[in-house]
C-alpha cells in the first residue's frame, strides 16, 4: 500500500507543484488504484508515473472546486483510448455527475467503460472483506468531505520454517494448518495449526481531508489513523485568513493529528507563495506540534507501513 502524490498545490497550478490528487496505490492487496481528486493536469501528472490508467478502480472526490475536479472529464477519457474496461466508481458531493456527464456529452465523448456515481453522505460509503471507507462533512463553504479508509485486519502467515524443522512436508496439510485445524499426521502426531499460524496484523487506516477549516470533529474522524494527509494551505500566522477563506494553517493541521494520536501527517495543497525553502519553513513549524510531519512534493511516494 502506497500513497503518490500527483498535485500538491492549491488553487492553481504552479511549475513546482499542480493542483490537487492523490493516487491510494492498492496493488498488492487488489491490483488497482483509488484516486483522492482529480485537477487540472492529472493525466499529464500521471505520465510521469508508473500509473496505469485502467488500473483505478475508484475515484473519490472531496467537493467540487475546480482544482479538484477539472481534471476528471479528460482523465476519464484518456482511459477508453488506454486500454481501460473495467467500471469506475465515482464518488463525490451532488453535482458532481451532472458536470462529467455534461462534459463528456458536449464533447462527444464515448467511455469504453461503465461509470458509476455515489452521491456522499456522512457514514460508510464503501465496504467489502477488505476495506471500509467512510466519509465526514467539514467546513469549506461548499460541502467537503474528508475520507477515512480503514484496512481489514490480515490473517496470521503459516510459519512454514517451523513447521520444515518438525519434518513436516508440505502439501494439502499445510492448507488445513493455516485454518487452524488439528491435524493427525501418518506418523501419529498430532499438529495444532493454531501453534503454526503468526497473529494477525492490524490493518492500516488512512484519513485523506478535503479542504476545511479547522474544526474538532476532525482529530476524532481521523483517530490512531497510521497516515493523516491534511491540507496546510497557510502558516501557523494567518489562522484569521485560514479561517476568512476556509482553510487550515500548518499547526493546525498538526494539532488534528497529535489529537489523534496518528503515526504520520503528509501536508499538500501547498500555495503556490511557498518555494521550496519557504514550504520547509511550513515543514518546520508543523513539526514543533507534530514532528512525524513532512510537507508532499509532486511526485512524492510513500509506503503506509503496518504497525
Amino acid at each position: 500500500m502506497e500513497l503518490e502524490f500527483l498535485g500538491t498545490g492549491a488553487g492553481v497550478p504552479a511549475k513546482h507543484r499542480n493542483v490537487s490528487s492523490l493516487a491510494l496505490k492498492l496493488l498488492d492487496e487488489r491490483n488497482s488504484i483509488w484516486l483522492f481528486d482529480c485537477g487540472e493536469g492529472t493525466q499529464m501528472q500521471i505520465l510521469r508515473t508508473n500509473i496505469k490508467p485502467r488500473k483505478i478502480e475508484k475515484i473519490f472526490i472531496t467537493h467540487l472546486h475546480g482544482d479538484h475536479i477539472f481534471g476528471l472529464p479528460g482523465l476519464l477519457s484518456s482511459r477508453s483510448f488506454q486500454g481501460g474496461e473495467e467500471p469506475v466508481e465515482i464518488y463525490g458531493p451532488v453535482g458532481l455527475e451532472n458536470y462529467v456527464k455534461t462534459s463528456l456529452q458536449v464533447t462527444k465523448t464515448h467511455l469504453t467503460y461503465p461509470l458509476a456515481f455515489i452521491e456522499l453522505e456522512e457514514g460508510v460509503i464503501f465496504k467489502d472483506k477488505q476495506f471500509t471507507v467512510e466519509a465526514m462533512l467539514f467546513d469549506h463553504g461548499i460541502d467537503s468531505f474528508g475520507f477515512r479508509v480503514t484496512e481489514a485486519d490480515h490473517e496470521g502467515t503459516l510459519q512454514v520454517e517451523k513447521l520444515a524443522a518438525l519434518d513436516i512436508p508440505a502439501g494439502p496439510v499445510y492448507g488445513k494448518l493455516k485454518q487452524g485445524q488439528t491435524v493427525t499426521l501418518k506418523d501419529g502426531r498430532v499438529i495444532n495449526g493454531k501453534d503454526f499460524v503468526g497473529e494477525n496484523k492490524q490493518g492500516r487506516i488512512i484519513t485523506i481531508f478535503g479542504d476545511t477549516r479547522f474544526t474538532a470533529k476532525s482529530s476524532v474522524f481521523a483517530k490512531d489513523s497510521d497516515v493523516i494527509v491534511h491540507e496546510s494551505t497557510f502558516n501557523k500566522n494567518e489562522a484569521k485568513l485560514a479561517k476568512a477563506y476556509f482553510h487550515s494553517t500548518t499547526q493546525q493541521a498538526a494539532t488534528i493529528a497529535k489529537e489523534a494520536q496518528a503515526k504520520q501527517l503528509y501536508l499538500t495543497h501547498i500555495s503556490a507563495r511557498y518555494l521550496a525553502k519557504e514550504a520547509k519553513e511550513l515543514e518546520l513549524e508543523a513539526q514543533e506540534v507534530f514532528a512525524n510531519t513532512k510537507v508532499a512534493k509532486d511526485f512524492d511516494t510513500f509506503e503506509v507501513p503496518f504497525s
